[in-house]
């Protein structure tokens, strides 16, 4: 191919998802691989909103789903998880990331939080620790806990997820492949915590329709 193909690839993932965590790596490889080629948008989708519960961080679902999948996958990849004794609510973790966006900053950030979650145990729900995350991420901390209090990035959240939900979108992570500029009904989703593989091909498969 004589020049590259410009491909969009929409990240839907929630921070309390060790799935999402774990499909970081293979991402971020494929955006190394074809630099210029990509551009992947991380988008919001909270698996528990507000009034749903979250799970029971001591419950048998989160042991059982963590000893069968969780730490397996992570030792294939080479990757740190431990089972967080908190379930926080993760709508004010992608507030926080849509600030540190407007920043320059969210790569940083959006690592960040994974890391502080499922490698730390932090509260990612709590106001002050997502302060704190920022801080370390490069962004001031004031204009954070400032933008959280004030709701600035709510509706940027909610819409994310609405989109989703128009899509057909009900679990996380799922990385919807599309040439750039082309509508959602060209789209086609990859679900789950796929293999660096997996993602390789979709996106061939993407640059090769692109280039008829």
């Amino acid at each position: 191919m004589n020049s590259p193909v410009p491909i969009r690839i929409d990240v839907w993932s929630d921070y309390v998802c060790p799935f999402c965590y774990l499909e970081l790596p293979p991402i971020r490889r494929l955006q190394e691989q074809y630099a210029g080629q990509v551009a992947v948008m991380w988008r919001a989708f909270e698996l528990r909103p507000d009034p749903k519960p979250t799970l029971d961080p001591d419950g048998d679902y989160l042991h059982t789903t963590w000893n069968r999948s969780v730490y397996p996958m992570a030792a294939e990849r080479g990757m740190t998880l431990r089972l967080p004794p908190v379930q926080p609510r993760s709508r004010l973790a992608f507030e926080a990331v849509a600030h540190a966006r407007e920043q320059g900053r969210f790569d940083a950030m959006h690592e960040a939080l994974f890391r502080a979650f499922f490698e730390n145990g932090r509260d990612i729900g709590d106001p002050d620790v997502l302060a704190d995350i920022a801080v370390d991420s490069g962004v001031e901390r004031q204009g954070l806990l400032d933008a959280l209090e004030s709701g600035r990035h709510t509706a940027a959240v909610y819409a994310d997820q609405q989109l989703a939900y128009s899509l057909g979108v009900a679990g996380v992570p799922i990385m919807v492949f599309r040439p750039a500029g082309a509508g959602w009904e060209q789209a086609f989703g990859v679900r789950g915590a796929v293999p660096y593989e997996t993602m390789e091909a979709a996106l061939r498969q993407v640059l090769g329709e692109s280039a008829r």
